[in-house]
């Protein structure tokens, strides 16, 4: 259904910090990175998860309601990453835990990456 998703970043190096261990856990692998962007592909090269300066040179900001979720294949992932995310400059949001207000197998983790965009890491499978 995606091609990519970018985020935006003003200061590549942080964000490949933060990035590098976040996406190695959830199974993207790097596609691309210099110093304007990073890119990482998973296994069937697409969607793509872009993280780059902003094209108009302007400063990058999160958006007021937007949010990126990556899909999780089991609990320990989803604890796995939140924790690195953590340990490389992100902020909790939430921690790893049941959301059953969702739906009864709904086990997530909300953060913020180091320039402020929400993420959510999320698996959907029953324990």
């Amino acid at each position: 259904m995606f091609s990519h998703v970018t985020l935006g970043t003003g200061d590549i190096d942080r964000a490949r910090a933060f990035w590098g261990p976040v996406a190695a856990i959830l199974g993207l692998r790097p596609r691309r990175a210099d110093d304007r962007w990073l890119i990482w592909e998973g296994a069937d090269a697409r969607p793509l998860l872009v993280v780059m300066r902003p094209f108009d040179g302007g400063p990058a900001s999160a958006g007021n309601g937007a949010m990126v979720a990556f899909l999780a294949p089991d609990r320990a992932t989803v604890d796995r990453a939140h924790a690195a995310a953590l340990a490389h400059g992100g902020s909790d949001e939430g921690a790893p835990g049941l959301r059953p207000q969702y739906h009864a197998d709904y086990y997530g983790a909300y953060l913020r990456d180091p320039d402020g965009n929400k993420l959510c890491i999320v698996c959907h499978a029953p324990a």
